[in-house]
């Protein structure tokens, strides 16, 4: 390459639920983007999250968890949200679970073998390895299993070789102009980030109790100069799912405000007043014209 010519390329971020993509995706931002908790199947939606290092530009593809799950409406458009992801990328960044291989890994790397876009596994959370020299041994039984590109053992959570990764990444760059500005992070729109950090926050609340049909709407969404004023609407499917989220005299839907307005201060750099509500929109997560509605547009 040329001496200060620029590159860009895009890098899709693909595996199983829960592996820590998206925590791998926020690390490298260096601020919080996509949600995250540890319930499988948090990211529904193609994200793209943008990092701009000197004169490279990597544009990451943060994609829902592949599972072999089918059936519901949503759980085949997250399907096909991840699998379109991998189309027109430059590299693809494998997330693994440390040294937890299963059949939805398995299901991973076929899908990748078959795009022939070089791939960087990343094999996530090793700082809960009692023994990290077991991670030896365990890259080459993943180097038997397949051609790729790089291995690097990394820990998302503390940044331990995200460094590493990011320059295994960078070999698959191809000089190109920049694609987004500099201090670009992100192609989705405000409205959809506060959406998103209201959904990681009864995501969280919930934990086990939590409803899989369960998503957020943002009503309005008003800038107010100094202050933005957030209309957020928690949609489920049955009344007894509305009462757990309101929780016992609205203790529960109180905090779960709380929570996402200070997220919202953060991020936005903003004063936010937070409005939420719950409401039952019953069938919602099994009607494709209902998703559509809510954003989930797979077209």
């Amino acid at each position: 390459m040329s001496e200060n010519q620029s590159r860009c390329g895009f890098i899709a971020i693909v595996g199983r639920p829960n592996v820590g993509k998206s925590t791998l995706l926020n690390r490298i931002l260096g601020q919080k983007l996509a949600i995250t908790s540890r319930k499988p199947q948090t990211t529904r939606h193609r994200m793209l999250g943008i990092h701009t290092e000197a004169d490279t530009q990597y544009v990451f593809v943060d994609t829902p968890g592949l599972h072999n799950s089918k059936g519901r409406a949503l759980n085949d458009y997250m399907n096909k949200e991840a699998t379109d992801s991998l189309r027109d990328v430059d590299a693809i960044i494998f997330v693994i679970d440390r040294l937890r291989w299963t059949e939805d890994d398995e299901a991973v790397l076929k899908l990748v073998q078959r795009t022939k876009t070089p791939v960087v596994v990343a094999i996530n959370k090793v700082e809960r390895l009692e023994n990290k020299n077991e991670v030896f041994p365990y890259i080459e039984t993943l180097q038997a299993k397949g051609d790729f590109a790089d291995i690097v053992p990394i820990s998302a959570l503390q940044g331990t070789q995200v460094e590493s990764l990011l320059a295994a990444i960078e070999k698959h760059i191809p000089e190109s102009p920049h694609f987004f500005e500099d201090d670009q992070i992100t192609d989705k729109s405000s409205r959809f980030l506060a959406s998103e950090i209201v959904r990681e926050k009864v995501t969280r609340q919930l934990g086990d109790e939590l409803p899989y049909q369960m998503t957020v709407e943002i009503e309005s969404f008003t800038d107010k100069g100094n202050v933005l004023d957030i209309h957020a609407v928690i949609l489920v499917e049955r009344d007894g799912q509305k009462r757990i989220v309101v929780g016992k005299q609205g203790s529960r839907i109180k905090l779960i405000g709380q929570e996402a307005r200070l997220d919202m201060e953060r991020l936005f750099d903003r004063k936010i007043m937070l409005h939420t509500f719950v409401k039952v929109r019953s069938g919602w997560s099994d009607d494709a014209r209902a998703l559509k509605s809510l954003g989930y547009d797979s077209d």
